[in-house]
């Protein structure tokens, strides 16, 4: 089995830059210093001065200010990174395991998998079991194997937001099993930037699917820093996780280094620094996948038949290469109980339901007259906020009777002002304690997540897709258990994307405890017709890649939607 620990004879204590211009640093002096001072954003505190070389605010001095102690970075984050390759002479010992987390057999079979790809000469692997089934302490494990199989002496972690949430769930696993002698550094997608101008020898991808466009500068970032697009020996081991892969085979950019090299091919096949999408695109037709190409560039086939061939095919690739390349595994406990909620509106809710969707047929028929793919889509979630919002009364009261019931409720919503804060602000007036993480900062994501937890809020309200555990029984970082009162989920608005709408019911079904969850929808409406279809999308989900695409286009046609491309229907979702 993988071991979780080793030598830190390997340790690096510097850190190597690429390239770049010099940018002058504070110099300590004697019996001195640099310490890293994690600030927050528009936080001024006395003694912290902002440098724009390290792009973080620094101290010098013998020792950290009291006043200052507790903006110190904690192990394995970025800062404390920064702060040692600052000091290599005098770097922050990492602590010792504390032994707090017990990996379960299922667990170490990942890491053997994943070990021995890498031991293959694999580059990459694809973590996709099931919501839950323990994914984070698979891949710590995994990626320790893989150090200690390379002789790497660093790991880049790089997680899904919130931040408050996830950088610490990652950094207390790491602390749990042991660093395995490796220098580890957790951060989140939108700071890849800080990172890619370091060397890393194994990058774990959490919730992987966030690399589904090319477009953007997240994949940009994400292509140096993983070394996508250089030979197979030449790159980094990647563990990439993620219970939802994509929609489409055209949604796995991402694995293009693991296609590539099973089927013996040079990365240039199947990547481009400019118009990567295309490449992918053109690499999946050559190699029998169903592509085709219209206005809004390559899509997926719509032949039943030929999908079901593509995604034996796709899935093929990694999982039938030996030693494999992915592992897919359902959760042990079963799949998640997943129903539809009608409500019953009142006369003047039916009344006010039937002026909005007028307004928006209206909309959309302009819309649709003359192209505009933003006039659309802006009608579309104008519809969405405006129906859920008639329904607010309805789901305030099923809450009300579940936690009546002794249940604690999870509620996830897509939007804030006409979803999140009313459900939250009347159940509040009710005398129900509410944990909320949305609206940004607005709220410390991890203490709200806490009070829920710990059973002090019976209810959270929340529109994060992935990443947090709101699940009956968890281990907290102080040894405690979470409260074991029944969970149950509500979506007071459907989620357009299975995929999205399938993590978000692994918030609470995991990990051996089953979560029920219903899709509350106004009887009688489009909303009906959405619910239904999407009870079965979100059911459908959990295979590897592209069950979710037909399920779009059942939602496009019900809102009249079926000309605008996939993207303005899924994109909040993501």
């Amino acid at each position: 089995m993988a071991s979780p620990r080793r030598s830190k004879a390997r340790r690096r204590s510097a850190s190597p830059r690429r390239g770049g211009a010099s940018q002058q640093l504070p110099v300590a002096g004697p019996g001195e210093r640099i310490w890293v001072v994690d600030v927050p954003y528009g936080t001024q505190v006395d003694g912290a001065a902002w440098h724009t070389a390290v792009k973080t605010h620094l101290f010098v001095g013998r020792d950290l200010p009291e006043h200052l102690a507790p903006y110190a970075p904690g192990a394995h984050t970025l800062g404390r990174f920064i702060e040692n390759s600052l000091n290599p002479d005098d770097p922050t010992p990492n602590p010792e395991p504390t032994g707090a987390l017990e990996p379960r057999k299922i667990q170490f079979e990942a890491a053997d998998a994943i070990a021995e790809r890498a031991a293959a000469g694999g580059r990459q692997f694809l973590l996709a079991d099931e919501p839950g089934v323990g994914k984070t302490i698979s891949a710590v494990l995994g990626a320790t194997a893989v150090g200690d199989l390379r002789g790497a002496q660093r790991v880049l972690v790089v997680a899904d937001r919130p931040a408050a949430i996830t950088i610490g769930h990652w950094c207390r696993t790491i602390t749990a099993l042991g660093d395995g002698g490796l220098e580890w550094v957790v951060i989140t997608w939108d700071r890849l930037d800080k990172v890619k101008d370091h060397t890393w020898d194994v990058i774990i991808a959490d919730e992987a699917h966030a690399l589904r466009r090319t477009t953007t500068k997240r994949w940009k970032a994400w292509t140096k820093i993983s070394g996508h697009s250089r030979p197979h020996d030449k790159a980094p081991f990647v563990i990439a996780t993620t219970a939802t892969p994509g929609h489409t085979p055209l949604e796995l950019p991402y694995l293009a280094p693991a296609y590539a090299q099973v089927l013996g091919e040079p990365m240039r096949e199947w990547t481009a620094a400019t118009q990567a999408g295309t490449t992918f695109a053109a690499a999946l037709e050559r190699h029998g996948v169903g592509v085709e190409h219209g206005r809004y560039g390559a899509t997926w086939t719509t032949d039943p038949t030929r999908r079901a061939a593509d995604l034996k095919l796709v899935r093929g690739w990694l999982a039938d290469e030996r030693p494999p390349a992915m592992l897919h595994r359902a959760a042990p406990w079963g799949p998640v109980p997943i129903s539809g909620m009608p409500v019953t509106l009142t006369p003047a809710e039916r009344a006010a339901y039937g002026a909005e969707w007028g307004e928006f047929c209206r909309e959309m028929d302009l819309a649709r007259r003359g192209r505009s793919i933003a006039k659309g889509r802006a009608a579309l979630l104008r519809f969405r906020q405006k129906a859920g919002l008639i329904r607010v009364d309805s789901t305030v009261a099923w809450i009300a009777q579940q936690v009546e019931a002794e249940r604690q409720v999870a509620c996830s919503v897509e939007f804030v002002t006409t979803a999140a804060d009313p459900i939250a602000d009347r159940l509040r007036d009710a005398g129900i304690e509410v944990a909320s993480i949305y609206g940004g900062d607005r709220f410390d994501a991890e203490a709200e997540r806490l009070r829920f937890q710990k059973g002090e809020a019976k209810v959270c309200v929340f529109t994060t897709v992935a990443s947090i555990s709101l699940h009956a029984g968890e281990t907290l970082a102080d040894g405690r258990r979470a409260s074991t009162e029944p969970r149950v989920g509500i979506f007071h608005q459907a989620r357009f994307s299975g995929i999205a709408a399938r993590q978000v019911t692994g918030r609470t079904h995991r990990d051996h405890q089953v979560s029920p969850w219903h899709i509350a929808y106004a009887e009688g409406t489009v909303e009906e017709q959405v619910g239904k279809v999407m009870v079965e999308r979100i059911a459908a989900a959990s295979d590897s890649v592209g069950s979710d695409t037909t399920g779009l286009t059942d939602l496009a046609h019900l809102l009249g939607a079926d000309w605008l491309p996939p993207t303005a229907m899924t994109t909040d979702d993501s």
